[in-house]
């Protein structure tokens, strides 16, 4: 269900450029109409503490322990949301450092708690899984994972199968309606990106 903080935040993220229209070649490797940056959050303080601010009233219904973001690009999202809610966050490393403590997660947990994830966009789900299952290793409960705007090309379905629900904030159909409807972008590419999300992601 759209809220107008939800549709606020799109248009804030439309005017920001974080969404873009045109041909990209995302990380599977296919060429995609639309390009979701999230990155250029960082930039803008009071649109941070407006997202922030949403992903924490999405997940007060879930149980966990803490909070891990997705490396590289949720971290920052992930600080906010920890700050906004006071919860305690981890990190999970891609990889092991060489020198220092060389450990793979930072922070504090035991284990047998629940990590709740966190993610900025998903295609696939592989990222995910992928920081699902160093976590696991560890012994960490992983059972949700909160994402900003999912694309809707089989990332939720291929999680569920990882045994992992996965909540997004903004649909990208629900994206593209406000965007079409407040007149930002014409029919013919609403109706582009539409028929290019109807293939699921490999």
């Amino acid at each position: 269900m759209m809220t107008p903080e939800t549709k606020s935040l799109i248009l804030d993220l439309y005017s920001i450029e974080a969404i873009k229209f045109g041909s990209f070649t995302l990380k599977s490797g296919i060429q995609s109409p639309i390009y979701i940056d999230l990155r250029l959050v960082i930039s803008y303080p009071p649109l941070m503490k407006k997202l922030s601010a949403c992903l924490n009233k999405l997940i007060a219904q879930l149980s966990f322990d803490m909070i891990c973001g997705i490396p590289y690009a949720a971290l920052p999202i992930t600080t906010a949301l920890s700050l906004e809610g006071s919860h305690p966050m981890i990190m999970c490393r891609k990889e092991v450092k060489d020198y220092g403590t060389k450990k793979l997660i930072e922070g504090k947990f035991e284990k047998g708690q629940t990590c709740l994830l966190i993610e900025d966009v998903v295609t696939s789900g592989a990222s995910i899984m992928e920081t699902a299952a160093s976590l696991r290793k560890q012994d960490l409960e992983i059972n949700d994972a909160i994402v900003v705007l999912d694309r809707e090309q089989g990332g939720k379905e291929k999680l569920m199968e990882n045994s992992i629900v996965l909540h997004p904030l903004i649909s990208i159909f629900e994206l593209l309606k406000v965007l079409f409807y407040e007149k930002k972008i014409s029919e013919a590419t609403f109706k582009q990106v539409n028929d290019f999300l109807a293939v699921p992601a490999k």
